[in-house]
């Protein structure tokens, strides 16, 4: 057990290079999402596309949203996001959740979007 999470760890903490910043400091915390992939890279590849394909719609969807819409996605982005390790992405989608009419955290939510799904496209190359 001990050796794997140590090849978990090398595997994933530095997925961009050594010049990558450590885990912990990115959009996407790769340990958790490790974790919840059992250390398989592949599956690790397939949740990510998965969920910027979900974020993407959800981010179209909330432009024309209700505030009752917004409620709705806002948190099923907060569930999927911390699933997957993103958990500012998710802290913003809570924000918009309980606050469904605050166009600033709207806002929020749209750019850490963006942010995520720049981070994902550039380790599933």
């Amino acid at each position: 057990m001990i050796l794997a999470r140590k090849i978990q760890t090398v595997a994933f903490d530095r997925p961009g290079g050594e010049r990558c910043a450590q885990s912990k400091g990115r959009p996407i915390d790769l340990d958790h999402l490790s974790e919840q992939t059992f250390g398989d890279r592949a599956l690790c590849e397939e949740v990510l596309r998965l969920f910027c394909t979900q974020i993407q719609q959800t981010s179209s969807a909330l432009k024309n949203a209700s505030a009752k819409e917004r409620h709705f996605l806002a948190h099923a982005v907060k569930g999927s996001a911390r699933g997957v390790g993103a958990m500012e992405l998710a802290d913003m989608a809570a924000r918009l959740e309980n606050d469904c009419a605050n166009d600033e955290a709207l806002n929020d939510l749209f750019a850490e979007i963006e942010r995520v799904r720049e981070f994902c496209a550039s380790i599933l190359r």
